[in-house]
């Protein structure tokens, strides 16, 4: 029997090359297929079931409980293991329960969103614009699971790690509950259904961020820290200003409510709002030209801190950016403008990133370029674009934060990231030399990586747009592609591969086991996110599709359709 989702079309973009490469570049142009049970009323799915309603309007669904929990539960934590400052084993079991309890609530939220559509719940019970509104919708549902995972395996990565390059001296009791409050900065701005409350989530990764990055109380890591703490004040106060004038404007924050009140404002009041967050976002997503500050902050930082902050902390300027130009500016009024920001941000971070010397700096750079292919897929403003660029982000969020825990294990390991010492690795440390090798390719996008296909995927639907400016990016997209398997062959060459030179002396112990364990998890998911591309694409498109539209979005938010 055929499903709704099938009816709707074939194809995914950027399948897996031979029988998917039809899908892949059908995507562009077809309506995507969708598997599984039909959604309720309200979700934009034909033929689905109705739900019972509550006298507040929201959809009862069974799970509206555990959609509070990613917040809250990290936030409970934070403030049990400050308790347990005098005993760190408990702190290290709570942070690890906390963590573990967060990954199954994020894969049953997803479950959730993907078969009967966003899971709402309004906190208080206060109906927008008054009430705190959280949504995990496909899209925030997504983020959940592939952030709740990494920072699960950055967790463990720590532990294994101890006090490592982070100082003696350094109060390592505060680590856990600053990591736990990082962790719910992260999650509520994904939930976040209006625009203060993603304020919000994002000052609570602020006062977290600066605790981390400066942990040690080095002078370089307090001069950087600085520098890093500037940047985003300045990035708080201009989103600040852009949500009270959007307040002055419509008289609402949520952002289902924005979604039809933006755009009943003259043309150029909401082309200035937009570009007032657009800027305030560019600054967290470190996209060019406003991405000096990060290959500066980042490497200083201790490793797992500098690991969750390249996977995630960008991931969320570029989440918002999504979430506001598909949901709240959806007319491609500055399309070409973030064309433009795009194609600079990868080509001028990928010639940041092979003029390095050390690995660090060098994932630094890397991490800044690809930012700029999922400026481009929401440049694109379709379906497979928006879908590559969701994709892409899974997969960057994983490969990059794998790449800075390798290097963290590399100086474990050798006493130093920097090229010029290393040499011969692989020899007297050839997990270390696959660690390294199978994420690097996967991060260059050799085929059949997720890299590849999340890349094939973004430059099929801009050769599918058209237009000089998309054909343009496709060029720098491939250009960026070619030269991050350049810096990435470079660093094995040297670090690895060539004969030791001037490699400094090797801790006498081996790497801590816990250590190199979550590095492979993360190796492993890297390969699990190939593995299950096609599935990926699905929830990916099907999220695309939903966001495009808007509508399941707002009636679930508004079941009664109420500007």
């Amino acid at each position: 029997m055929v499903s709704d989702r099938q009816r709707r079309g074939a194809g995914r973009p950027g399948g897996p090359p031979g029988r998917h490469a039809g899908r892949a570049q059908r995507a562009a142009r077809a309506r995507p297929r969708r598997r599984g049970p039909r959604r309720r009323p309200g979700t934009g799915r034909p033929g689905a079931a109705p739900a019972p309603a509550a006298p507040g309007g929201d959809t009862v669904t069974g799970y509206a409980w555990l959609v509070p929990l990613p917040v809250v539960v990290p936030l409970l934590g934070a403030a049990l293991t400050l308790l347990l400052a005098n005993r760190p084993g408990l702190q290290r079991a709570v942070s690890v329960v906390v963590l573990a309890v967060g990954v199954v609530v994020a894969v049953v939220l997803l479950v959730e969103a993907y078969r009967h559509g966003p899971v709402v719940v309004r906190i208080g019970g206060w109906p927008p614009p008054v009430g705190i509104v959280l949504v995990a919708d496909q899209l925030a549902a997504l983020m959940l699971v592939v952030s709740s995972a990494v920072t699960l395996c950055v967790l463990l990565y720590s532990i294994g790690q101890g006090r490592g390059d982070i100082g003696e001296s350094a109060p390592v009791t505060i680590y856990h509950p600053t990591y736990l409050v990082l962790t719910a900065g992260v999650t509520n701005a994904f939930l976040a259904g209006d625009l203060f409350n993603l304020f919000v989530g994002f000052e609570i990764l602020l006062a977290a961020s600066f605790v981390l990055i400066t942990l040690g109380g080095t002078e370089s890591r307090i001069r950087t820290g600085s520098t890093y703490v500037v940047v985003s004040i300045l990035s708080s106060m201009i989103f600040l200003v852009g949500v009270g004038l959007v307040y002055a404007a419509t008289g609402t924050l949520n952002m289902a409510q924005l979604a039809g009140r933006l755009d009943a404002l003259p043309d150029g009041v909401r082309l200035t709002l937009q570009l007032i967050l657009l800027l305030a976002f560019g600054i967290k997503a470190a996209v060019f030209p406003l991405s000096a500050w990060l290959p500066d902050s980042y490497p200083t930082a201790p490793a797992p801190v500098t690991a969750v902050f390249a996977g995630l902390l960008t991931k969320v300027g570029v989440y918002a950016i999504i979430r506001t130009e598909t949901l709240l500016f959806p007319g491609g009024d500055v399309n070409g403008l973030l064309m433009v920001v795009a194609g600079l941000t990868m080509v001028v971070g990928i010639l940041g990133a092979v003029a390095q010397s050390d690995m660090k700096r060098l994932f630094s750079f890397t991490l800044v370029s690809h930012i700029g292919y999922m400026i481009f897929g929401v440049a694109l403003s379709s379906v497979a674009g928006l879908s590559g660029a969701i994709f892409y982000v899974v997969h960057h969020i994983t490969i990059q934060t794998t790449l800075f825990l390798v290097a963290g294990l590399v100086e474990a390991r050798a006493g130093s990231t920097d090229l010029r010492r290393l040499g011969g690795l692989a020899r007297v440390a050839p997990l270390l030399g696959v660690l390294f090798f199978v994420p690097a390719m996967n991060l260059a996008g050799v085929p059949p990586f997720s890299g590849f296909l999340g890349k094939l995927g973004l430059l099929q639907a801009g050769v599918g747009a058209g237009g000089v400016l998309p054909w343009a990016l496709v060029a720098a997209g491939t250009a960026t592609s070619l030269l991050t398997l350049y810096a990435a062959s470079r660093v094995w060459s040297i670090a690895f591969w060539r004969a030791p030179r001037l490699v400094a002396a090797a801790p006498p112990s081996r790497l801590p086991t816990l250590m190199v364990g979550a590095t492979t998890a993360l190796v492993a998911l890297g390969l699990v996110l190939t593995v299950t591309a096609d599935p990926l694409f699905g929830v990916t498109t099907d999220a695309a599709t939903d966001l495009r539209a808007r509508t399941p979005y707002v009636r679930a938010v508004l079941p009664g359709g109420a500007p």
